[in-house]
């Protein structure tokens, strides 16, 4: 398959984020990219978010309740 370039402006942070990803994903950046946008394209994301979201719509309470149990107990937060 052909090879476009593209160009995108994006904070240095970001590029930085995106090379050490990439690099530990033994890929380029550009490569790295076109997976993060197949796997968008592909539903691979909505149905992670549905996922995540199902997850904590059936387990919200023990959270509640471990937030709970923490605000309790003494030095449970730090200052």
């Amino acid at each position: 398959m052909a090879k476009t370039q593209l160009g995108a402006r994006v904070d240095e942070e970001i590029a930085e984020l995106a090379r050490a990803r990439a690099r530990d994903r033994g890929m380029s950046v550009g490569d790295y990219i076109a997976s993060l946008v197949r796997d968008d394209t592909g539903g691979l994301r909505e149905r992670g978010m549905d996922a995540a979201r199902r997850f904590l719509d059936e387990h919200q309470a023990v959270f509640d309740a471990a937030e709970d149990a923490d605000r309790g107990t003494p030095g449970a937060h730090a200052a």
